[in-house]
């Protein structure tokens, strides 16, 4: 299935599905006749005599140096090769067709002055499945992603590397075998290809909609957690949240009343509870995931924006008929989102571990066993998958420190503020994966906590989860080799499987709380 995007009108739910079910993506027809009309302008000043930066000039501190109209092919091949610098594990495919989508999208706003050959290529790359190998290290966010995006850019010349079928193929041999031909850059069109910010917005993207599925796993999690250690459902109570008008908090708690709403377990507390009040990570779970929500929404703002830029060097600016040199490459917003996202995702962690070293504490789990074990001392039962949380929530708390921050001076001090959106934003998986085990180790303790208070049962909506968490991992009865549980554990977490059993609604990224 092909999806058609129109430039400056893609929305994040777009986005996520381009990136979760790798569709081929085209641009709507509308959108070539202003590509080709910016093309004719570069055309025209790259004939020219007049200096314009890219077009007929070399790049960065070399943009002083004039290049002759016989040598513009070569001075846009030469951009490419001399700018595959990249290092580094390859980014993933799923990122790297979002990434190419990306620049689809910033290529049809026809300010880039490419021609509409480049953007059929990109096209047909993704309908047929050829992905260059893009190393994921290299880009400090300004002048755009120029290394990640060369790699990309050198596969439709014919050069690099790319995956097809399965196998890392020569660039040019991955473009034949799909029955693709590369491009000759013409001018301004290899700057146009390497001078953005989309392997930043991609790669911030993925965190977003990664730390997103997260949240709303662990509002599940979170629930049976406090069904797990007999937790007061008092502060969920709508005119809390109401008084206080954050829309996250209201949302949050709103979803963990619905789906508390019948347990057994719960009425059985309601009176004679020696318990005044629950401890934070219990009693303030809609204040703390509400607030990441709320700031995960507003990362969603900015980058459906930049998705949607044109953020390459100069800009055809038609109406005008001018050819302006500016900055949109500067990634600054994204890497301001990406610490944002980084912050939620560790906040989201943080809370949740307290929950995890509440439930295997039997001083604090109101009368479970030690670790949710059967037989305490034979057994260690979930002490161990306690401590991994420890380790995993640490190691978020260290990667959530800004990265915006870092700037530092490059190209012979012309490019002597940088964004450090790429690494930034390429932490979000890492971070994302060690939250989705803390959460699929909450899991765990959850489900072995509520079947401790048998023979009271937990809510329906939580029985359904219940039920879905044993479809593949049996309750711990006694000491197992453990990693497999939390493997399927995260699982549940990042395919969704949670979500969809507790029936949330409400929760879509980038939709308004």
């Amino acid at each position: 299935m092909t999806v058609t995007l129109i430039p400056a009108s893609v929305k994040l739910a777009e986005l996520e599905r381009i990136w979760r079910d790798q569709v081929a993506v085209k641009l709507d027809p509308s959108a070539r006749d202003g590509v080709e009309a910016a093309h004719a302008m570069v055309r025209k000043a790259a004939d020219g005599s007049d200096a314009v930066y890219g077009v007929n000039t070399g790049f960065g501190k070399l943009a002083s140096v004039k290049i002759a109209p016989e040598d513009t092919e070569t001075l846009q091949r030469n951009l490419i090769l001399s700018h595959c610098c990249g290092v580094g594990e390859p980014l993933d495919i799923a990122t790297t067709r979002l990434m190419m989508a990306l620049k689809l999208l910033s290529l049809g706003r026809g300010a880039s002055g490419v021609r509409w050959d480049l953007i059929e290529l990109i096209e047909g790359m993704l309908a047929k499945g050829v992905t260059p190998v893009v190393p994921s290290q290299g880009s400090v966010g300004a002048s755009g992603d120029l290394a990640p995006l060369a790699h990309m850019a050198a596969v439709m010349i014919g050069a690099g590397e790319a995956i097809y079928e399965g196998a890392t193929l020569l660039g040019g041999e991955a473009l034949a075998k799909a029955g693709l031909t590369p491009v000759v850059l013409g001018p301004k069109e290899g700057l146009a290809l390497i001078n953005g910010t989309q392997f930043s917005t991609a790669c911030a993207l993925v965190g977003l909609f990664s730390a997103w599925r997260n949240a709303a796993s662990s509002i599940v999690t979170s629930s049976l957690s406090t069904d797990a250690i007999m937790g007061s459902t008092a502060p969920l109570v709508d005119e809390i949240h109401t008084l206080r008008g954050h829309p996250g908090q209201i949302n949050v708690a709103r979803a963990m009343r619905d789906l508390m709403t019948g347990s057994e377990i719960r009425e059985s507390h309601r009176e004679g509870d020696t318990r005044v009040q629950d401890p934070y990570c219990i009693r303030c779970q809609p204040q703390v995931t509400g607030a990441a929500m709320d700031l995960l929404r507003f990362a969603g703002q900015t980058l459906e924006i930049e998705a949607n830029a044109v953020t390459d060097n100069p800009l055809v600016l038609k109406e005008d008929g001018r050819i302006v040199s500016g900055g949109n490459f500067h990634a600054e917003p994204v890497a301001f989102a990406a610490d944002q996202i980084a912050l939620a995702v560790a906040e989201i962690g943080a809370i949740a571990q307290r929950r995890v070293a509440l439930m295997v504490d039997p001083t604090l789990s109101h009368d479970l066993p030690p670790f949710l074990t059967p037989e305490p001392g034979l057994n260690s039962g979930l002490m161990i998958a306690e401590v991994t949380t420890a380790a995993l929530m640490s190691e978020n708390k260290h990667l959530a420190n800004p990265c915006s921050t870092d700037s530092t001076p490059t190209s012979a001090n012309q490019e002597d503020h940088v964004s450090m959106a790429a690494h930034g934003a390429r932490r979000l998986a890492r971070m994302n994966a060690n939250l989705s085990y803390i959460l699929g180790v909450e899991l765990i303790c959850a489900a072995q906590g509520v079947e401790f208070r048998a023979p009271l049962k937990t809510s329906p909506g939580l029985l359904n989860v219940l039920k879905s968490v044993r479809a593949d991992i049996p309750t711990v009865k006694e000491d197992r080799y453990m990693a497999p549980d939390l493997a399927k554990a995260a699982e549940l977490v990042t395919g969704g499987t949670l979500v969809d059993a507790a029936k949330l609604s409400g929760f879509v990224v980038g939709e308004a709380a």
